[in-house]
C-alpha cells in the first residue's frame, strides 16, 4: 500500500468513528432525522466535488454519466433504507455493526457474480466476523424482551415484529450495498479508478431523489429548528436554569447535524481512496 493509503485508513478511523457519536446523539433526540442528515451530507459533498473535482464543471467525466445512474440508484436506496431502520427500534450499535459487517455479503456476491475464489483463511475470517454479528443480533433481541417484561404478550410480540422488520431492512441494505460494490468494481475494471469523480456523481445525482422524501426532510428539519427557537423564547421565564439547559441541548442537536456532515467528508472520501488503492 502507498503512504497515502495508510493516511486514508487513519482518516477513515477518525472521521467514521466520530460520526457514530454525533449520529447517535441525533437519533436519540429524533429517530427520524436520518434523511435530513443524509441530504446534508450529499449536498455538502456534491458542492465540494463540483468545485474541486470537476473544476466548476470544466472537467469532463472519464466514466459516462449514464454508467453512474445505476450506481446512484444503488447508493441512494441503501442510504434511505439504512435511515428508515431507526423507525423500527434498531439500536445504534447493531446498526453500525451490520453496516460495517458487509464482508460476508461481498464474499457471497463475489463468488456468485464475479466467480471469485478466496483463500481458506479469508473464509475463516469472514465466518468469525459473521459469528460476532450473529451474537450481537441475539443480544439485541434479548434487549427487546427485557424492555417488554412488564407489558402484555401482544405488546411484546409487536415489539419483536417491529425489531424483526428493521433487521430485515438492515439485511436488504447490506446485500444491496454489496451488489453496488460489485457494480463499482466492474466500472473500475472497464474505465479505471477515479474515486473523486465517483464521489461527486454518486452524491450529486441522487439529490433529485430526495424530492421523494422532501416532506420528511422538512418535517424533521422543522423539529430541530422549532426546538431551538422555543428554547430561545423561554429563556426569559422563571425557570432560567432549565431554559438554558434545554437551549444547550437543542443547540447541540442542530450543531451535531453540521458536525456530522463535515466529519463524514473525510470518512467517505478516504473509504473510496482505500477501495481504489488496496
Amino acid at each position: 500500500m502507498t503512504p497515502y493509503a495508510f493516511f486514508a485508513i487513519g482518516m477513515v478511523m477518525v472521521g467514521c468513528c466520530s460520526n457514530v457519536v454525533f449520529l447517535e446523539l441525533l437519533i436519540k433526540y429524533d429517530q427520524g432525522a436520518g434523511n435530513l442528515v443524509t441530504f446534508g451530507q450529499f449536498l455538502f459533498i456534491a458542492v465540494e466535488g463540483f468545485i474541486f473535482a470537476l473544476d466548476f464543471g470544466r472537467k469532463k467525466p472519464v466514466i459516462p454519466i449514464k454508467q453512474y445512474m445505476i450506481l446512484v440508484a444503488f447508493f441512494f436506496t441503501v442510504s434511505v433504507t439504512n435511515n428508515y431502520c431507526f423507525y423500527f427500534d434498531i439500536p445504534m450499535p447493531l446498526h453500525m455493526i451490520f453496516r460495517a459487517g458487509s464482508l460476508i455479503a461481498n464474499m457471497i456476491l463475489g463468488v456468485i457474480l464475479l466467480k471469485k475464489q478466496y483463500k481458506f483463511s479469508k473464509y475463516i475470517s469472514v465466518f468469525m466476523i459473521s459469528a460476532g454479528i450473529f451474537l450481537c443480533t441475539l443480544l439485541s433481541a434479548q434487549d427487546v424482551n427485557i424492555s417488554g417484561t412488564d407489558e402484555d404478550d401482544t405488546s411484546v410480540s409487536y415489539k419483536y415484529l417491529t425489531w424483526a422488520t428493521g433487521l430485515g431492512l438492515l439485511m436488504f441494505a447490506l446485500f444491496l450495498s454489496a451488489r453496488m460494490g460489485v457494480y463499482q468494481e466492474v466500472l473500475y475494471s472497464k474505465y479505471g479508478k477515479h474515486p473523486r469523480e465517483a464521489l461527486f456523481f454518486s452524491h450529486a445525482l441522487p439529490l433529485v431523489g430526495f424530492l421523494f422524501v422532501g416532506k420528511d426532510i422538512v418535517h424533521h428539519g422543522a423539529i430541530l429548528s422549532q426546538s431551538a427557537w422555543f428554547s430561545l423564547i423561554i429563556i426569559g421565564s422563571v425557570e432560567l436554569t432549565n431554559s438554558f439547559a434545554e437551549y444547550a441541548e437543542y443547540k447541540a442537536n442542530l450543531t451535531n447535524v453540521a458536525i456530522f456532515v463535515i466529519h463524514n467528508f473525510p470518512c467517505i472520501t478516504n473509504v473510496l481512496v482505500n477501495s481504489c488503492s488496496l
